[in-house]
């Protein structure tokens, strides 16, 4: 379905042969403040593995996902152009790359440990990529990758990949329960390199494999009240992660968006955060120190509603296209001010108030 749909995730052969840099890949200062003049190189997603694949062509599989050789190789042709003498390599993914960042980065520092480069140090970025193995809003069966409940995508997936999962993750699960290393929460506390975790508490793609859609109709109590629980339960596996910046919107990636630098979390943007993240490891490589006072590193969205924060991406309507204000957008998402006032113990026109300044 895929390669039939979305080929470019698939392959790479109609791939451009330049990209214009957003985000964190451009080269303008004002858009990409601290790393405008790094060396970067993107690597396109074309092997729709999860960047875990291990599979070549044969007569029985017709496609081959390679996802983790290709890192692998792009690693030692990259030693080759200068990045034997870098000191630092910043390994960053957003969706399923996101969570191939997880999956790959203490590989790379392994393979570059073992071709002989053991002073460059290697750090992870993930982008949107920190998905919960929750249960579905409402349960279909697996015809689809649409459809498909996320766990049990990952487990068909797997077997078909053949898909490498880091053996300190590995060790923590039966066999045959690797699919368990896919999941943010379950592989994070297994790894070595040091990882920023960016993800939106409420994360459309996350949304759409649980089924809930928000298609423009106001949403049910039932789809309102998972929502929001969903909110709360990424929040929870997100407390012991030491660098991390996690917006109460409702979007998917970020990092190479032009906009990143808008976003903010307690007054904090993602570039600033991951500016204060990279000094504290520079400082903290150098003397052991505890973080930079004034330079946070773990910022998480207090409030509980989608768009409860004032800096989230604007919203369109799906079907007029108008851009929405957060009130316009939870009334449109069927939120019931009066009832919500009631609950909070407060006047409805304090809580329209709270809202849109985002408290």
């Amino acid at each position: 379905t895929r390669y039939d749909t979305m080929r470019r995730l698939m392959s790479s052969r109609e791939w451009p042969a330049t990209r214009v840099g957003t985000g964190i890949l451009s080269s303008q200062p004002e858009e990409n403040p601290h790393w405008w003049n790094a060396n970067m190189v993107f690597i396109p997603y074309c092997s729709s593995d999860v960047w875990s694949g291990a599979s070549s062509k044969s007569e029985k599989n017709e496609y081959a996902f390679m996802g983790a050789l290709i890192i692998q190789e792009v690693i030692k042709e990259l030693v080759g152009k200068g990045l034997s003498t870098a000191k630092v390599l910043l390994l960053a993914g957003s969706s399923a790359g996101g969570t191939g960042v997880l999956l790959n980065v203490d590989r790379v520092a392994e393979q570059l440990e073992e071709m002989g480069y053991q002073g460059i140090q290697v750090r992870g970025l993930a982008d949107s990529g920190w998905f919960l193995d929750n249960k579905q809003y409402r349960r279909t069966d697996c015809i689809d990758t649409i459809t498909c409940a996320p766990t049990e995508a990952i487990r068909r997936g797997i077997r078909y990949w053949n898909g490498i999962v880091p053996e300190r993750c590995k060790l923590q699960f039966k066999e045959g329960e690797e699919w368990n290393c896919f999941f943010g929460y379950k592989i994070y506390p297994t790894l070595r390199c040091p990882v920023f975790v960016v993800q939106w508490l409420f994360d459309e793609a996350q949304l759409t494999v649980d089924n809930v859609h928000l298609t423009g109709q106001p949403v049910q109590e039932g789809q309102w009240l998972y929502i929001q629980n969903l909110g709360r339960e990424l929040r929870n596996t997100l407390k012991d992660v030491t660098a991390s910046f996690a917006p109460a919107c409702l979007s998917h990636e970020i990092i190479t968006r032009n906009h990143w630098t808008d976003i903010q979390v307690k007054g904090t943007s993602l570039p600033r955060a991951l500016h204060c993240w990279d000094r504290s490891l520079h400082e903290s490589n150098k003397n052991g120190k505890a973080p930079l006072k004034g330079c946070p590193i773990h910022l998480i969205d207090s409030c509980p509603w989608p768009h409860c924060n004032p800096s989230c991406p604007t919203i369109r309507d799906q079907f007029t296209g108008q851009e929405m204000n957060v009130i316009q957008f939870l009334m449109h998402m069927g939120f019931d001010v009066q009832k919500m006032a009631q609950q909070q113990g407060l006047e409805p026109s304090k809580l329209l108030g709270m809202l849109s300044s985002g408290n």
